[in-house]
């Protein structure tokens, strides 16, 4: 078993800070997702575990040692962390036949990493005439041809089709399965969702989280119901009545915050209100996501308010 572990990791450039004494271990046996807003650290991170930097200070091994000892690196750790690097005048079979010679990677590999991938009928066509999507499979075929127990894999969803987003989400699964260490970077909450076990997150180079996925929704979500009625008014100051805050949910309903949907019955039913609609709402990662980050946010926008069940009514 191989596992990432970064002590201490530090990285400035001039003034700047990306990466602020980063401590925490990536474990195999599962999918670890690397979450942060837009320079928070996590591709510089991964660069530095790839030995494609120097740290300021600290360290990053992979299975105890750093990256740049390793004899043939892609046989520990496989990488994908810019799907345009690959050399546009040479073939796929090329790109990874090269690959392969440096790291004693037998050449069978070429082909099962292109049947895996499904770049077979592309493995002699020219890299500069795929797609953003063929290119991406070709840099998780790179990562996968030494069969390393370690993946670091930057946005591998970026440019696939959905057959193409189903296939990488189940190919993660079985990774993990087999006692590999997946570190996955995305910006994609909903997605991450669906693959990832664990979560590491950070924010302006700092560990904000690192731990299991529905312990981190569950530790950065509030208590919700959703509620629907044929008299939203009244059931609206009812709520309000009795300590409840209470927002429209887009969709003709109320969102009651930090309560139950057994205690909203309970106050709808003392007004004498009806509902016809009433469920205990759990976050979402991306609602768990944001409610940590926010602040953490170097571009953020304004969001507009949405009107009310009772102001749209009203008008």
């Amino acid at each position: 078993m191989t596992s990432i572990d970064l002590t201490d990791l530090t990285k400035e450039y001039g003034g700047t800070r990306a990466v602020d004494r980063l401590t925490c271990s990536i474990a195999p046996g599962r999918v670890t997702g690397f979450l942060g807003p837009n320079g928070a650290g996590k591709s510089t991170t991964m660069r530095l575990v790839l030995g494609l930097g120097h740290p300021t200070a600290g360290t990053a091994t992979v299975g105890g040692r750093p990256y740049r000892t390793l004899h043939e690196p892609l046989r520990t750790a496989g990488a994908l962390l810019d799907a345009q690097a690959a050399h546009g005048s040479r073939t796929a079979r090329d790109h990874l036949r090269l690959l392969a010679a440096g790291n004693r990677i037998p050449a069978r590999r070429i082909d099962e990493v292109l049947r895996e991938t499904g770049l077979s009928t592309a493995a002699r066509r020219r890299i500069r005439t795929f797609s953003l999507g063929m290119r991406q499979r070709l840099g998780i075929a790179a990562a996968l041809l030494g069969d390393p127990p370690v993946l670091l894999l930057d946005e591998p969803a970026n440019g696939l089709d959905p057959e193409g987003i189903v296939w990488i989400r189940e190919l993660l699964r079985r990774l993990a399965r087999e006692g590999r260490t997946v570190l996955v970077s995305s910006h994609l909450m909903n997605e991450t969702a669906t693959f990832a076990d664990h979560l590491v997150v950070l924010g302006r180079g700092r560990l904000l989280a690192d731990l299991p996925l529905r312990d981190f929704i569950d530790r950065h979500s509030r208590a919700r119901v959703r509620v629907r009625t044929g008299d939203p008014i009244r059931l609206r100051a009812a709520l309000l009545a009795e300590g409840h805050p209470v927002t429209g949910d887009g969709d003709g309903g109320w969102m009651v915050e930090d309560t139950t949907a057994e205690e909203v019955g309970a106050v709808a039913a003392r007004a004498g209100v009806p509902v016809s609609g009433l469920t205990d709402e759990r976050a979402s990662l991306e609602q768990a996501y944001l409610a940590l980050t926010t602040d953490e946010t170097e571009f953020a926008a304004a969001a507009s308010p949405s009107p009310s069940p009772a102001a749209v009514r009203e008008a």
